[in-house]
């Protein structure tokens, strides 16, 4: 028996098209995935409430797609929104202390040390979770 017959991957292709590489749809899912996280830094570029509608729009779209970026995109989603409600909480305490202003820029960095870390483990095919993040989507 012809050994290319037992190897899908080796069947005559129709002349001009390549079958792609088995992992190139593992490392889309990834990429997308860590474009979940990404998305989050549009808040830093000034866009109101960029940090939850980036993840929510990358989420959208290629969570039917990808069983990863429906997975990371909760994640994403539930740790901006946590973020967002602690930077809310954090404003009224500006006006009764000056603690507040240093709770809010801690907020700030804490998230975007948080989103690069989750980005570059998503991207390496590792699993991310968030600390001190409210599981708001299941």
């Amino acid at each position: 028996m012809d050994q290319n017959m037992d190897n899908p991957a080796m069947e005559p292709q129709p002349e001009g098209q390549v079958p792609p590489p088995a992992g190139d749809k593992e490392k889309e899912a990834r990429q997308w995935a860590m474009f979940c996280h990404l998305a989050a830094l549009a808040g830093y570029l000034g866009i109101p409430f960029g940090n939850i509608f980036g993840p929510l729009i990358v989420w959208m779209i290629k969570r039917e797609e990808f069983a990863l970026v429906r997975e990371h995109g909760k994640e994403s989603l539930n740790f901006q929104i946590s973020m967002t409600l602690y930077a809310l909480i954090c404003i009224p305490l500006i006006c009764l202390a000056g603690l507040g202003a240093v709770l809010l820029a801690a907020v700030g960095i804490v998230n975007l040390v948080f989103v690069i870390i989750a980005a570059v483990k998503v991207n390496s095919g590792q699993d991310y979770k968030y600390p001190l993040c409210i599981r708001f989507l299941k």
